[in-house]
Formats: structure tokens, C-alpha cells, sequence
């Protein structure tokens, strides 16, 4: 399997991209857009074989601010314009011109933003993978899950929200749970290499965008709201999320809902990352919707 790895200049730093498989010109390539903001593509490695099974060019890359494009502090950079028009940039660099994008969680947050606002050519469908259509609701959903946790985690975190503290020993037990319920299992030794592999840190992209934690937005972020806007994206759309997803049902549904004729494949054994714990299937969820799209585009 072919892996060709390289760097975009942007905004005078250097934007790192992994790109797996050859192009096939009866297939578009796939842009796979992570989370975060601040976290890395190295969970999306686990989609490599993708690219194998199905003859497909994934493109996937560590948004400006973390990972191996991680830069010195520069807070006035973390909002969606900068990881947006990164997008665009690399669209262009790599010449991706016709393709299909998949965004998990803050990825999701900038293909709804990307779609929406700046009616992109080219783009051949959308997979919102455990996203969110609006920070408001995304809280409120983080808030009932809170509810269901121990009296003494509830009133940890509470007072974390009360007096913004986010330092005490309490809280930051409280979180590590509520993450690892929802989240996903903190990587060991057993885990995926791409998992436990070290990574720059995006804490400073998180921080300033989103907030301190998933339930107390409070970052540029903590406005966004794209439920009005949905019906305008009109390309197929999948929607996908675990049924212990920190993207709710309820948050997966307003999305299904929302976007015209959309499809939502809810999986059974997951939490945040359905692409992780339930990999094979995913992979078989992909093949499935992006030959049936590239057929359709071709016929």
C-alpha cells in the first residue's frame, strides 16, 4: 500500500498530510477531517485499509495547531476561518478537486460550517461521524449524561462550572469518567499503535476554541449554531455515532432530520469513535455508501 506523506505551507507554518492509495478515477479520494479542535489524524491510520479493501485514496492531515503541524502559541489563529480555508488551501495544493469528506466530531463541526457558508464545488457527500449541529444543544446533551453519573462526580463538576476551576483533583476524576464512558478508554500498551502513539498537544487549539472540557463550552466555539442552516446541505449526507456517543442520539437526529435525505447508521457497541471500536463494520458502512454515491455521480 502505497503512503505518500508531505507539508503545505500555511500562514507561514507547515500543514502535515498523509495520503494512503493511488487515485482511482472511477472512485473519489476521501479527506478525512479530525477532531478536536486540537487532536491529530493518527485514529484515522485505522481507516488504512479503506484504501486497500476498496481501491480508494484517503487524505487525511493534522489541522494547523497540533500534531505534526503543531506551531508556537498562537491563540488569535484558533476558529474555525483558519482550519477552514486550511481546508480549501489543501483542497488545492493536492489538486483534490472532485471528493467525498468525513468529519468526526470537530471535524463534522467544520464540514457543516464548510458546506453551509462557503458552498464548496465538488464535494460528492458528507460523513458526519458523532458530530454536532450546535454547541448549545451538544452542552445540554452533556448536562443530561452528567445526571446519570455518581452524586459525588455531579457535585464535582458542578462546582468546577460554578467557580471555573477545572484544577481540583475531584473535577479532574470526575471528567477522566464521564470521558471514558462516553470517549473512549484512554490508550495502553494493548491499544492500536496510532492510539498510543505520542502527539504533539492541541491544547491551546482546544482551550481557546471549544473550552476546558466537552460540557462547558465557553471558547469562539461556544455560539455555533448550524440548525437553521441545515436544509441548505443538499448533497448526501451520512450520519453516524455510537449509541454511547457523547453525539446523543437525540444530537445525531437533529442532524438526520435536519439535512435533506439524509441516512443515520447508529452503532450498537460504541462510543465516540464508532471507526475505533467498531472498525470492520465502519469500514463496511463506508464501502457501501461511497460506491453507491460514485455510481450515482457516474450513471
Amino acid at each position: 500500500m502505497k503512503i505518500s506523506e508531505g507539508y503545505m505551507p500555511y500562514l507561514g507554518y507547515q500543514t502535515y498530510y498523509r495520503i494512503v492509495g493511488d487515485p482511482n478515477p472511477t472512485k473519489k479520494p476521501l479527506i478525512l477531517l479530525h477532531g478536536g479542535p486540537g487532536s491529530s489524524h493518527n485514529y484515522f491510520e485505522l481507516l488504512d485499509k479503506l484504501a486497500i479493501e476498496d481501491n480508494r485514496q484517503l487524505v487525511m492531515y493534522d489541522q494547523i495547531g497540533c500534531g505534526l503541524s503543531a506551531t508556537p502559541s498562537r491563540a488569535d489563529l484558533w476558529c474555525s476561518k483558519t482550519w477552514i480555508e486550511e481546508l480549501i488551501a489543501l483542497r488545492d495544493f493536492l489538486n483534490l478537486e472532485d471528493c467525498h469528506i468525513l468529519g468526526q466530531s470537530w471535524g463534522g463541526m467544520l464540514a457543516i460550517e464548510y458546506l453551509c457558508d462557503y458552498a464548496p464545488k465538488g464535494i460528492s457527500s458528507v460523513i458526519l461521524s458523532s458530530t454536532l449541529p450546535s454547541s448549545e444543544l451538544w452542552s445540554q446533551e452533556q448536562h443530561r449524561l452528567i445526571k446519570l453519573m455518581s452524586d459525588e462526580h455531579q457535585a464535582a463538576i458542578k462546582w468546577a462550572e460554578e467557580h471555573n476551576d477545572f484544577t481540583r483533583p475531584e473535577y479532574l476524576e470526575a471528567n477522566d469518567v464521564f470521558m471514558q464512558l462516553h470517549a473512549g478508554d484512554t490508550p495502553d500498551e494493548t491499544s492500536p499503535e496510532p492510539l498510543r502513539r505520542k502527539k504533539a498537544s492541541g491544547e491551546e487549539a482546544y482551550i481557546t476554541a471549544w473550552g476546558p472540557n466537552e460540557f462547558h463550552p465557553n471558547g469562539n466555539l461556544s455560539n455555533w449554531d448550524y440548525r437553521d442552516k441545515l436544509s441548505t446541505i443538499t448533497i448526501p449526507t451520512l450520519v453516524t455515532s455510537g449509541t454511547n456517543d457523547l453525539s446523543t442520539p437525540l444530537i445525531a437526529k437533529t442532524m438526520a432530520d435536519g439535512i435533506p435525505n439524509a441516512e443515520w447508521t447508529l452503532f450498537p457497541y460504541s462510543r465516540h469513535m464508532p471507526f475505533v471500536e467498531e472498525n470492520e463494520d465502519y469500514i463496511a458502512l463506508l464501502k457501501t455508501w461511497l460506491n453507491k454515491i460514485d455510481s450515482q455521480k457516474s450513471s
